[in-house]
């Protein structure tokens, strides 16, 4: 083993959330030792991952940015490398760069109950490499990055033309005087068509069904005449706080109200696009938030539409020729390029395979616990954001939560937490989500209850008072010390 191979925290991941997750620890609990492990070569997870035209947030930046680093540029809605550069630039100011070791990707984590710790195995260039630590935190996000989901099209090894899937963009492509169709119409789609169809011949984006879709500002002037009134973390805080709040009582009014969201989004949309583009294009079958929101900043595709430099297809794809696309409808689209924006692959745990005494956890075959352990799982925390909100406000949450059970570990003397149900067994139910990754990734992902612990709430506010000023711990969460006392370890007075 290397001289670093045991530490006191693992974190598995240098993204927007790993990072948040080693200040969060160095500042509450600087007494702590951590490494993180970063399969690729670089900071910046999602942000250094994707390189297509225009990739920006499709959140605020007051609310996917870290808590305790203000975002000062004055775009709310920002483009990649901002993101990235804010992501490595907390890095680097936090002194975090040192602990991460790079092309380290993570494929196993094993943990012993009789000595408490886990046992991670990491791919590198030199070869296998093992770390050894009672605590492993998993930031590595929810999906996969190497394999997104890019299914086969009819006919696809016919086309005479350059075809690939969005995640995986190539870095010599020339779109300029090309014809070509974006497959698709999520967040990728509508970011990346506005873009192609400044320099392209023509651009298509091509859906089967529509998607609910909302344009905003990419500037929020508000919140940036409150920063330039107060000092830099006050402001940010304010602001913050502000559009979590909207956001959060915006996707409950929508939920319990969904035919009046949808009147009022239709509503919207009119004011950028004619009526019959809407009822054709632009008008779901699907309840407002069954699936996430989509932003259009600044209305760039509706712009676009009107200024006849795209066209959106309502279609399916019946099979691909040499020269493009041969519609179900009869209908045809030719295509000298072929983008596809068909979505992400899920995965839990950065895809890697976890064990316990030896056995094989099966995630799906066990319950979330408050959508950051697993069942019968100890020392294993892991980062899952918010699908009806910014990623980041859960994550921050968790790492702060994270830092405060190793605090309650140390007071205890314990070296094992591990969620455990008694009783019987819940009978599982879907997350709200009905938005194609969600369910194509159902199969892998751990179970959730109606209510209580053993459910992923999805719900800010009550996270942040339940995690942040609640309990630490209930009747379901377990403090032991290693399995050769086994002993569980008392509590003499109720954590502070």
């Amino acid at each position: 083993m290397a001289d670093d191979s045991e530490t006191d925290v693992l974190i598995i991941g240098a993204g927007l959330s790993g990072i948040g997750a080693a200040w969060h620890l160095q500042e509450r609990l600087p007494g702590k030792r951590y490494l993180i492990l970063e399969a690729r070569e670089a900071i910046g997870g999602t942000w250094d991952l994707f390189r297509y035209p225009g990739i920006r947030s499709d959140s605020d930046m007051f609310t996917l940015g870290y808590e305790f680093r203000p975002w000062t540029e004055a775009k709310a809605i920002a483009d990649g490398p901002s993101i990235l550069s804010y992501v490595r630039e907390t890095a680097r100011e936090g002194g975090i760069e040192p602990h991460i070791r790079f092309r380290h990707k993570v494929v196993r984590a094993d943990f012993d109950s009789t000595s408490g710790r886990w046992t991670v195995v990491a791919e590198t260039p030199e070869g296998t490499k093992r770390f050894v630590a009672p605590m492993l935190l998993c930031a590595a996000g929810y999906y996969s990055y190497d394999r997104p989901h890019d299914p086969e099209l009819a006919g696809e090894a016919s086309f005479g033309g350059r075809i690939f899937h969005a995640q995986h963009w190539p870095r010599d492509l020339d779109w300029a005087g090309k014809r070509v169709v974006v497959v698709g119409s999520g967040a990728t789609a509508v970011t990346i068509v506005p873009v192609l169809a400044e320099t392209a011949a023509k651009v298509v984006m091509l859906q089967r069904t529509p998607t609910w879709m909302v344009s905003r500002p990419s500037v929020d002037r508000l919140a940036n005449l409150v920063r330039s009134l107060l000092p830099a973390q006050w402001g940010y805080d304010l602001v913050r706080w502000r559009n979590t709040m909207l956001q959060t009582w915006v996707f409950r009014r929508v939920r319990a109200h969904p035919d009046k969201a949808a009147e009022r989004l239709l509503k919207m949309l009119r004011r950028d696009l004619p009526e019959d583009v809407i009822a054709q294009h632009f008008t779901p079958a699907y309840k407002v938030w069954d699936q996430r929101l989509c932003l259009v900043p600044d209305s760039d595709l509706f712009r676009a539409l009107k200024d006849g430099r795209v066209e959106v297809v309502t279609d399916r794809i019946a099979r691909l020729d040499e020269g493009g696309i041969q519609l179900e409808s009869g209908g045809r689209i030719d295509a000298d390029i072929i983008v596809k924006a068909t979505g992400l692959s899920l995965q839990m745990l950065g895809g890697a395979q976890v064990a316990v005494d030896g056995q094989d956890v099966a995630v799906a075959e066990r319950f979330t616990w408050r959508g950051m352990m697993l069942e019968g799982v100890p020392n294993l925390v892991y980062v899952f954001g918010y699908f009806n909100a910014s990623w980041t406000l859960r994550a921050d949450l968790t790492s702060a939560w994270f830092c405060r059970l190793l605090a309650e570990m140390d007071r205890r003397g314990a070296a094992i937490a591990v969620p455990e149900m008694e009783g019987p067994r819940p009978e599982p139910v879907p997350p709200f989500m009905s938005s194609g990754y969600v369910q194509r990734a159902l199969p892998k992902m751990a179970k959730q209850a109606a209510d209580g612990v053993w459910r992923d709430l999805q719900d800010y506010r009550q996270d942040r008072v339940e995690l942040r000023e609640g309990p630490l711990a209930d009747d379901s969460l377990k403090f032991r010390a290693p399995a050769r006392s086994r002993a569980a370890v008392p509590v003499p007075e109720p954590a502070e």
